[in-house]
């Protein structure tokens, strides 16, 4: 377990064409799995055709990528993952992974970037912060708590608690709460009225996932936790206690494998069934009610992602493209469908965004970097990151707080963090000119 020093790499189509596998999530009389199958079965699936590509560079944009190139590295690979790491999340000082194999691991941060040290090797085991049951499909960190999704139906809270131990300052995690907590279930075990049928001839109480879950996020005001999953439902839970407030049942018509959370209140559910519902606590409404459908994908929709201003969504599924969806006013502030990024050779995993950028991973092995043109409604890929030896499952981004650019005035550095299904974490180094 450590630290392994990567090559600078330059942009281009991934050289892994020999790659004989291809992950994705499928559903089968209420279970799901993720499976393997052959290269085939994702790549045989049409890049919608009839949705205008928006991956166009303008005449200026163009003119900026020749006169100031784009620098990305790959800094580190992080070893120490024996199975798939399937999330990732930052926090200050931290990033966390989750796997396949129910692992949690955190990575000291200090010290970006570096050719030489980006992280500490750490010793066997020093840097797991909790093993549990199911594989951990998601993370999020607010202030001093980690939330993990696992794919034993339930949703973990950890405690950080900083200790100083002379010139060593450490970080130990407990488990607080498994959601739903034992209180939230007694509340409702007695009355009828409290339970819902998940198979047939099978009832639970509605705070119970009752399958994976597979995705969480944190409202912007950090009052509340929602969760997706599997199962078809999300939930909202309360941070302050962890009790559950509401659950969607049947949100979907299969697996809901992403959800997004906008500053003004909308969420946002991503599904096996092809769809992308939104959703929103109406003035006076207790609880979430559908005001929009939107469809354009053919395929089962893996990821979404906001724009910093929540103004431009973006999805990722197994049709290859990434569809981007603007608010358009005259429809009332709905999404509507602007166009689409290709590039990828195999479905879209994961997405991120950080300032202008978009982030992409793909089964294809690859992670692609683009950023919107200010003036027109294009998309330039600035960098394709090749390294990864199995489909990109997750990814994490944030501006380089340790800008080390020759000429930080007119450069912006980032750094991308990547999970992939070969067990290992990389860290890339990107420098973008300012427009």
């Amino acid at each position: 377990m450590g630290l392994v020093l990567c090559p600078i790499l330059s942009g281009g189509h991934s050289s892994n064409q020999s790659e004989s596998h291809s992950y994705h999530l499928y559903s089968e009389s209420h279970s799901y799995h993720l499976r393997s199958e052959s290269s085939s079965s994702l790549s045989s699936q049409p890049s919608l055709p009839s949705v205008p590509s928006l991956s166009t560079p303008s005449g200026r944009l163009q003119q900026e990528l020749i006169t100031r190139p784009i620098h990305h590295q790959c800094i580190a690979t992080l070893k120490g993952h024996s199975s798939y790491v399937f999330s990732l999340a930052l926090s200050r000082k931290f990033l966390y992974s989750g796997s396949s194999t129910s692992e949690i691991r955190a990575w000291n941060r200090d010290g970006h970037p570096s050719s030489s040290s980006v992280l500490d090797r750490p010793a066997p085991a020093d840097n797991i912060v909790a093993t549990s049951n199911g594989a951990v499909k998601s993370l999020v960190v607010l202030g001093d708590k980690l939330f993990s999704a696992h794919q034993d139906n339930k949703i973990r809270v950890w405690k950080i608690e900083e200790e100083n131990q002379g010139k060593q300052h450490q970080s130990r995690y407990s488990c607080i709460a498994t959601l739903p907590r034992m209180n939230d279930r007694l509340l409702r075990l007695f009355s009828a009225k409290n339970y819902v049928e998940v198979r047939r001839h099978k009832k639970c109480t509605w705070v119970h996932h009752v399958d994976t879950v597979s995705a969480l996020a944190i409202s912007k005001d950090a009052s509340f936790l929602y969760s997706a999953s599997w199962d078809r439902t999300f939930k909202v839970w309360r941070t302050s206690d962890f009790r559950c407030l509401e659950s969607v049942e049947k949100a979907h018509d299969d697996a809901i494998n992403a959800l997004a959370l906008s500053g003004d209140g909308f969420v946002y559910t991503g599904s096996a069934d092809k769809k992308i519902k939104v959703w929103k606590k109406l003035a006076g409404e207790k609880k979430h009610s559908l005001v929009a459908t939107i469809e354009g994908h053919k395929s089962a929709v893996n990821a979404l992602a906001l724009s910093t201003d929540g103004s431009v969504l973006y999805s990722g599924a197994c049709d290859r493209s990434i569809l981007v969806w603007e608010k358009d006013d005259t429809s009332g502030g709905h999404m509507v469908l602007a166009g689409a990024l290709r590039g990828h050779r195999k479905a879209i995993l994961c997405l991120a965004v950080v300032s202008d950028l978009i982030c992409s991973g793909s089964a294809d092995n690859t992670v692609r970097i683009w950023r919107r043109g200010s003036v027109e409604k294009s998309y330039s890929c600035l960098a394709v990151l090749e390294g990864h030896r199995r489909p990109v499952k997750c990814l994490t981004a944030a501006i380089d707080s340790n800008n080390s650019t020759d000429d930080p005035d007119f450069c912006t550095s980032y750094l991308v963090y990547s999970g992939s299904l070969d067990c290992d974490i990389k860290i890339w180094h990107i420098q973008i000119p300012i427009l």
